[in-house]
């Protein structure tokens, strides 16, 4: 059950962390990059809100969907850090997807 609860508190990390950085892009934002910042936030609150799902409902087959999902979306940051050349915009994402990848094969094992 430890797997779980760790699984689950990496995952949430995750989704309030992306969360977060949805709510500080759309904090400075105008026009229609404020428009795209609003959609990026509207996602990132839902999974934020999606991720204490396991912790009222332990439901493995839930928190394997939500953590892979945010292994995905971890992921892509860090391909978009890449692209944009930005060390702590791909390593940062990149560490979560791996620590949130590894809970994962744990909970699972």
């Amino acid at each position: 059950m430890v797997s779980f609860y760790v699984c689950a508190i990496i995952t949430a990390g995750s989704a309030f962390t992306s969360f977060g950085f949805s709510i500080a892009a759309l904090m400075p934002a105008h026009g229609e990059t404020r428009t795209n910042a609003m959609y990026a936030a509207a996602r990132s609150i839902a999974l934020a809100t999606i991720s204490l799902i396991p912790f009222f409902y332990q439901s493995i087959p839930f928190l394997m969907a939500i953590a892979l999902t945010m292994i995905v979306v971890q992921t892509a940051d860090a391909i978009i850090g890449i692209r944009l050349r930005d060390n702590k915009k791909t390593y940062g994402p990149a560490t979560i997807a791996v620590f949130n990848l590894m809970a994962l094969i744990w909970l699972l094992h």
